[in-house]
């Protein structure tokens, strides 16, 4: 007994945290997610994540000042709940995404996809589902960003909504400083979580060097905190930092 003790400890010490992190298992829908988040995460700090936009409880967006929502224009006033690690990154490792299944049919058409992988993956359901990885974003800035991975564009390259610097080009986009450590940290936690998941080895280096660059808040750590609470599992990168800095 000492000696399976004393190698669980040797394991837990030689083993980076995030890798022992476990994911959501707790809830499988992703509307009760959205609701939950609104409802009870965001009740008093409404605010969206790349353009830090405010939002009433109505879902309408507040535009910033010098905001463009010209792009997608039908979606510039109402949030939309974010996928920081977009579905599609996490879901093309699920077989009914890639391939199907049999019980996606409709009227004998077979289909796969997000909407199979929804349909039959409990899997996908609670990875689709986890709050750490929502965040609300103004609908024509979630529409603009798509899949697209995150980098660092050029100085030359214009903002895509005037003065919310959020830039897109090549398939890829900018976030604005102040939402960068906060999708770091959603990068973060889904690769620990969830085997599923990995980033190219270039990605990772951004987003590590993003959650050194922007550390945690105090807005951030009540948010994780709230999650905790509603989801029933902590968060292995923001939780220590936050405790680190006396915020939870």
């Amino acid at each position: 007994m000492k000696y399976n003790i004393l190698n669980i400890i040797i394991f837990i010490l030689l083993f980076p945290a995030g890798l022992l992190a476990g994911g959501n298992t707790f809830n499988n829908s992703y509307q009760a997610a959205k609701q939950w988040l609104e409802r009870d995460v965001y009740r008093d700090n409404r605010t969206t994540l790349y353009c830090q936009a405010a939002f009433d409880n109505q879902k309408n967006v507040i535009p910033p000042a010098g905001f463009d929502g010209s792009l997608y224009p039908d979606r510039a006033q109402r949030i939309e709940w974010e996928h920081v690690v977009p579905a599609e990154n996490f879901g093309r490792s699920f077989p009914e995404w890639r391939e199907g299944s049999p019980e996606c049919a409709d009227k004998g058409k077979p289909y796969k996809g997000r909407k199979c992988a929804e349909k039959t993956s409990t899997a996908y359901q609670y990875m689709q589902s986890d709050m750490y990885n929502l965040y609300p974003a103004v609908g024509s800035v979630n529409a603009a960003r798509s899949n697209y991975n995150f980098a660092l564009l050029g100085a030359d390259v214009p903002s895509a909504f005037g003065a919310c610097s959020f830039k897109i080009e090549d398939n890829k986009a900018e976030p604005p400083p102040p939402s960068r450590g906060k999708i770091a940290r959603a990068y973060l936690y889904m690769e620990a979580a969830y085997p599923a998941y990995r980033m190219s080895a270039s990605q990772r280096n951004l987003m590590q060097a993003w959650d050194r660059q922007h550390p945690v808040d105090r807005a951030e750590c009540l948010r994780t905190r709230r999650i905790e609470e509603i989801q029933h599992n902590d968060h292995p990168i923001i939780k220590p930092a936050c405790q680190a800095a006396g915020l939870w």
